[in-house]
């Protein structure tokens, strides 16, 4: 636990010198400049899907550009060789960026519709859609070298975790099919949270439960892939 503690302060240091805090500030003041001109009774409407891109951004290509930051000042080679686990080194990383990505959805959603929603389902979404984007984007992050080639490649995951969601949630296409997509759950419980869905027993309960088990399958092939694209590139074994 010690590890672990220092190792999410040391996260939050990295975090504030590479700007990731500022672009998460930058981040919000942008969504409020989009939902504040709109009428009053509609922020509620594209609230839910400004949280999605919100999390997109700061899920997917704020923990890819930190492990980039890393692989290029070779700090990864270095934390290999400590005594902290896989585990702490990950969690402290999703801990801080999981913290900014929920204080600005939050500070965006009281601004913008005052305490007109409910918290306890804008927290689940929220949590559980950030975790899903962080882990997607630190385990493709892993395979390259240079953040323009992953760029390039993460827009497929990225899609596929974002399109499939809002094309069943906007009612273009609401088909049973698209809830394999586990950001589907976080998606209707922001819908939910904006009175915007109303959620039956057996969908609010898939929209924890799979997101959860789809982070126990993420967090394992993040495990392996640190393995084989980190620890045996460094010849740390």
């Amino acid at each position: 636990m010690t590890r672990l503690i220092a190792a999410a302060r040391l996260e939050l240091v990295v975090q504030y010198r590479q700007k990731f805090l500022h672009a998460g500030i930058f981040s919000g003041l942008i969504w409020l400049a989009v939902l504040l001109p709109m009428p009053h009774n509609l922020r509620p409407v594209a609230e839910p899907y400004v949280l999605v891109g919100d999390i997109a951004i700061i899920g997917f290509f704020f923990i890819g550009g930190s492990v980039f930051f890393e692989k290029q000042e070779r700090t990864l080679g270095a934390v290999i060789s400590t005594p902290l686990r896989f585990w702490e080194y990950l969690t402290a990383k999703l801990c801080v960026l999981l913290a900014i990505s929920l204080f600005v959805a939050i500070v965006v959603s009281t601004i913008a519709d005052g305490f007109d929603y409910h918290p306890m389902l804008l927290v689940l979404g929220v949590v559980l859609g950030t975790l899903l984007m962080l882990i997607v984007g630190f385990i493709t992050s892993l395979p390259f070298a240079s953040v323009t080639d992953w760029f390039l490649a993460a827009t497929i995951p990225l899609a596929i975790m974002l399109v499939p969601p809002l094309i069943f949630y906007s009612g273009l296409w609401p088909h049973p099919v698209l809830y394999i997509v586990p950001t589907q759950g976080p998606l209707l419980l922001l819908g939910a949270a904006f009175d915007q869905v109303s959620l039956s027993n057996w969908q609010l309960l898939y929209a924890v439960l799979y997101p959860v088990l789809s982070l126990v399958v993420l967090w394992r092939a993040a495990h392996l892939l640190f393995g084989r694209y980190v620890v045996e590139r460094s010849g740390v074994l």
